[in-house]
């Protein structure tokens, strides 16, 4: 068993992890081989699992959940609420050489957006955004921007649907237009088409449109 730290913080730290950061919010867990470089970012509430890897420069907002074997790199931003999966990539580096020693200036950022969920095994390829509870299949190899609340799929990764908060697929196709609104089968909430993928209407603006 673990144990939690004496001194800092309110977080759990396992004893066989190594932590080099005191920049880890309360509540927070991270469990055995785990390694947290200095400069690293961590937010409250975080569950980071066995040989995941975050390096300082990476940014995690609260309720993360960082499952085994994930490496957050420098350059990674993950905002509030999302899911990584086992030994999901991420990227910082489109032309890499092992002789050539870049700037951190010259590292290409990723943004995975609140909400997102990213399944094992997928890759995200540096310098694009993941959107808002936008959900990437297991297996899948990013290489353009995710819009929110999008399902994508495949290598490379593709369009197939949407998804709701709940974690529910909608009945709306992917190819959807603008001013299209669909509604989760299981919670109720209803969504938009929109510019940035789809936008989650005030239930007050819902009722209007069952009305009409």
């Amino acid at each position: 068993m673990g144990k939690a730290i004496s001194s800092g913080p309110k977080y759990f730290v396992h004893d066989a992890a190594l932590v080099e950061t005191e920049d880890i919010g309360e509540r927070t867990r991270i469990w055995a081989f785990a390694h947290l470089l200095a400069g690293a970012c961590v937010g409250a509430d975080c569950n980071i699992g066995d040989h995941a890897f975050i390096e300082g420069g990476a940014r995690l907002g609260n309720h993360v959940t960082v499952k085994n074997g994930v490496s957050v790199w420098s350059g990674v931003t993950v905002e509030d609420r999302c899911f990584l999966g086992p030994n999901c990539v991420f990227t910082n580096d489109l032309n890499p050489r092992a002789y050539l020693k870049k700037e951190a200036s010259s590292l290409v950022p990723t943004v995975v957006k609140t909400g997102a969920s990213i399944g094992a095994n997928a890759t995200i390829v540096c310098g694009h955004s993941i959107g808002r509870y936008a959900f990437v299949g297991a297996g899948a190899v990013v290489i353009r921007d995710v819009p929110d609340y999008a399902l994508v799929v495949g290598n490379p990764a593709r369009h197939t649907g949407w998804m709701c908060e709940c974690g529910t697929r909608l009945g709306l196709p992917a190819a959807a237009a603008g001013g299209e609104t669909c509604t989760c089968r299981e919670c109720g909430i209803t969504y938009v088409r929109c510019a940035s993928g789809l936008m989650r209407q005030p239930a007050a603006a819902a009722k209007s449109e069952e009305v009409r």
